[in-house]
């Protein structure tokens, strides 16, 4: 697309009636430069939609993003919830949402962020929550999950929470604040930042299969382990003991199932068309990754 002073000048000369080489160039340079991007991008045409990062070195940034998130992030979480019970949840999540951005805007280290890169990602956490909504008469029935791997694997692992997180937060604002909004954003955020870690470790392929797996094993046991773990400790007004918790699991079990199956089926169908087009915008605006 021609910028706004190229359409002017261009505009100007038009009808007035002169002639420019000036404006000519420009509008050359325009259309090679979208020619560039065009031939540079080739679609993938195997199994695997994207190839694995030839650097699998995790950088600095990442260690630390696993210092809060495994760290900060549960620290906030016990605090809130000893010493302010479920009243505090709303400022526990508004921590974690800081806590996100934090690892998120270490990737661009010392360069300011272009509003492109942090619109891609608003999009990302804008369908998740609308992908939430559509599905709301269908209990547990949710493409959350599957967007947050896909974030995950094309845009790194801080990216990843990052989408995770503010999907929970953002999407209860529909379905309802409470002292899971919390939970749910830990959890979320926590499969977006496995994906991106396994992803650019090579341990996660951009395949169907190896995507549907993953989103399988994630959903189930680390966001439907973290909820059943995180239910008594919101509710159950006894002693917590180990055997207090064996009775949410099993219950849980069926929820959890329907939600992983989920996450498998929009997996399948959304995973190559989403990162096929995820990455042709990498390429052709020089995106975060």
């Amino acid at each position: 697309m021609l910028q706004q002073n190229t359409a002017d000048d261009f505009l100007e000369n038009y009808l007035s009636g002169a002639e420019s080489t000036d404006v000519a160039k420009r509008i050359a340079e325009n259309q090679a430069m979208v020619g560039q991007v065009t031939e540079d991008w080739v679609p993938p045409a195997g199994p695997e939609l994207v190839e694995n990062p030839e650097n699998k070195k995790l950088p600095k940034r990442t260690l630390a993003a696993v210092f809060i998130i495994l760290l900060l992030i549960p620290i906030t979480i016990w605090v809130g919830l000893t010493y302010g019970g479920d009243r505090k949840y709303m400022l526990v999540a508004l921590c974690m949402m800081f806590y996100t951005m934090a690892p998120f805007f270490m990737v661009f280290e010392g360069r300011k962020p272009k509003a492109r890169e942090i619109m891609v990602l608003a999009v990302l956490i804008a369908i998740a929550v609308v992908g939430r909504m559509a599905f709301f008469m269908v209990p547990h029935f949710k493409p959350v999950t599957a967007i947050v791997i896909i974030a995950g694997v094309c845009f790194g692992a801080e990216s990843g929470f990052m989408v995770g997180a503010m999907s929970g937060f953002m999407s209860n604002f529909f379905f309802g604040q409470g002292p899971w909004t919390p939970y749910q954003m830990f959890s979320w955020g926590i499969i977006g930042f496995l994906a991106g870690i396994l992803f650019r470790k090579g341990m996660l392929k951009a395949k169907k299969s190896s995507l549907c797996i993953f989103g399988f094993l994630a959903t189930f046991f680390i966001y439907g382990g973290l909820m059943d773990t995180a239910t008594p400790l919101m509710f159950y007004q006894g002693e917590l003991k180990l055997m207090s918790f064996l009775p949410y699991y099993v219950s849980g079990a069926p929820v959890n199932l329907v939600h992983a199956i989920s996450t498998v089926i929009f997996l399948f169908i959304a995973a190559r068309v989403m990162i096929e087009k995820l990455e042709r915008i990498k390429v052709k605006y020089g995106l975060i990754e």
